[in-house]
């Protein structure tokens, strides 16, 4: 045999090829398929996804909140028609708003409580849970399905953790859209989570019908809570965390919290808030939590107290789509985007001051619309 040479074995060499098996394509036979089929779903029609969100399809809940998320102006367009076509099969829900300072405990809360609603009233739950932005690097790393790793993993419940962006409060932006998506999809509870910082109380506030505040006792926030005007807008409070050794602490500043309560004067729909000390590791005070607002849910109710805060709050919500819509056309227009660099580093190098760089600015948006008039231009620096 010729070196370099292998023969085929016969026996009488060392060296020889198995033939073995025939090579095999690197490329999946059926990527074809696979193609078609990851198309097929990123492709979905809006009358597809209303099918598969009314029927309950979390998968298709998932991509319809995906769809009203995205900036895209296709997937905007298609979002606004499926926000409509889920609009007369909405406003079935319970939107319970939870917020409170970092380490108070909502996720762990939120688990506890929506895995008791769950397994004791047979109730659909809907978690929107908004993670912090990072204003470096804008990523988030949107970890509530990993610590909420009971709840996630029940058929009975949703959570959609959203980038919070660079949205006012912490609250995503498109969060008001997911709850109408959500209750078109069946879920008799949804929990709003918030990042618990800034203006955040607020912007949940405008659009849940309950409002919970999660405070931790022997954390000093007794006076702060107080100060910032946030017990004045809570329809109750839950001590987190009494268990153990913090039994005492929780007891206590349950206590405390519910005399500063009675300072506050009575609200216009007839309802004392009331302050109930909890625990999600024993499940202390939870079935107390589910009374409460359900007690409150009967009150509003019956005094009209509830329709009208859901129309106030469909009327925000129209007031701040036009602010939004506004800012984004601002800032997208060509003309804005010519000038703006130009008048950023005026205002950089100390040769313009803020406020005429944006005179300047809403000056040239509104002269190339046709406008101009300085009455509008007064009120539109207001936004």
């Amino acid at each position: 045999m010729a070196s370099g040479e292998f023969a085929e074995r016969d026996g009488s060499e060392a060296l020889f090829i198995s033939k073995g098996v025939a090579d095999r394509s690197i490329v999946n036979p059926n990527v074809s398929t696979v193609l078609a089929a990851k198309r097929l779903r990123k492709e979905a029609s809006v009358d597809e996804l209303l099918s598969g969100i009314l029927s309950g399809n979390r998968v298709a809940l998932a991509q319809g909140i995906t769809l009203v998320e995205s900036n895209l102006p296709e997937h905007q367009n298609k979002a606004r028609e499926l926000i409509q076509k889920c609009l007369p099969h909405s406003g079935n829900s319970l939107r319970i708003g939870i917020t409170g300072s970092p380490g108070a405990g909502k996720s762990s809360f939120i688990e506890a409580f929506g895995v008791y609603l769950i397994k004791e009233h047979r109730k659909k739950i809907a978690v929107l849970a908004i993670d912090p932005t990072s204003q470096r690097t804008k990523g988030s790393i949107l970890g509530d399905k990993t610590r909420m790793n009971m709840l996630s993993a029940n058929q009975d419940a949703f959570i959609r953790p959203s980038p919070s962006g660079s949205s006012l409060g912490g609250v995503a932006q498109k969060t008001r859209e997911s709850i109408l998506l959500c209750e078109a999809a069946g879920y008799s509870i949804i929990l709003i989570e918030t990042v618990g910082v800034g203006q955040s109380e607020t912007a949940v506030h405008s659009m849940a019908d309950f409002f919970l505040l999660l405070m931790l006792a022997g954390a000093g926030d007794e006076l702060q809570g107080i100060k910032r005007g946030i017990m004045e807008m809570c329809d109750g409070m839950a001590i987190t965390k009494c268990d153990g050794e913090n039994i005492t602490k929780a007891m206590s500043a349950r206590s405390e919290y519910q005399s500063a309560l009675h300072l506050f004067p009575a609200t216009s729909y007839n309802w004392m808030p009331k302050v109930i000390a909890t625990s999600s590791v024993t499940n202390e005070g939870l079935p107390e939590v589910w009374q409460m607002i359900s007690e409150y849910e009967n009150v509003v109710k019956q005094n009209g107290w509830f329709s009208q805060n859901r129309k106030e709050q469909q009327k925000n919500w129209m007031e701040n789509r036009i602010r939004d819509s506004v800012i984004s056309n601002f800032y997208n227009h060509p003309a804005v985007q010519k000038e703006l660099p130009v008048l950023e580093n005026a205002v950089l190098e100390g040769k313009e001051s803020p406020f005429a760089a944006a005179e300047q600015l809403l000056k040239i948006y509104f002269e190339k619309l046709g406008g101009g008039q300085r009455g509008f231009l007064e009120d539109i620096s207001t936004i």
